[in-house]
């Protein structure tokens, strides 16, 4: 069987939404709750366009609000492959606001969502290789797999480390951790 390969821009998706004060929480900002639902939505969609399989969110990265977003500000987000393992696939997620008003527009977090592709029974299906044609592809591709890569190493530390023994509880200790076991 000959391998499929497929560009970015098979990927790419874009959504953009006006804030409503339905979505706010009570400070009267938009609920980050929310914003995380449709970055959910729009990785899904992404890594479905891109493998033409139902998916799953298997992780989410590190998302950091980085600015507050208002009622009645128009959120945009903008999702794409940008690297893909066997059955999964890593999504790069930007979350823009803009005052519709004023035209001013603020970052307000970037996050990447790992999707795998299922198959109708359910299990974990292989999805086309990535064809990266530009540099900043090639950047994005190369970050993502530097961040799987290091992921790995502290999983791999973690299962290695010994929360019980006497260095471990002396380390706790000085960091003014009162321990009563």
């Amino acid at each position: 069987m000959e391998t499929k390969f497929k560009k970015v821009s098979a990927s790419k998706i874009t959504l953009s939404e006006l804030m409503l004060p339905s979505h706010s929480n009570f400070s009267g900002k938009i609920h980050g709750g929310y914003i995380l639902s449709l970055m959910d939505q729009i990785a899904f969609a992404s890594a479905s366009k891109f493998s033409g399989k139902y998916c799953v969110t298997a992780s989410v990265d590190t998302v950091d609000f980085l600015n507050p977003i208002e009622v009645g500000e128009l959120v945009t987000l903008k999702a794409s492959v940008n690297y893909v393992g066997r059955t999964s696939m890593v999504v790069g997620i930007r979350v823009t606001s803009q005052n519709i008003q004023t035209g001013k527009e603020k970052h307000c977090n970037s996050s990447y969502f790992t999707m795998v592709a299922k198959d109708e029974f359910g299990n974990s299906s292989e999805v086309p290789r990535l064809e990266l044609s530009s540099l900043e592809e090639i950047r994005r591709y190369c970050e993502a797999h530097k961040r799987i890569l290091a992921k790995k190493e502290h999983k791999e530390l973690e299962e290695k480390l010994d929360y019980s023994s006497e260095e471990a509880l002396q380390m706790l200790r000085e960091m003014n951790v009162r321990i009563k076991i």
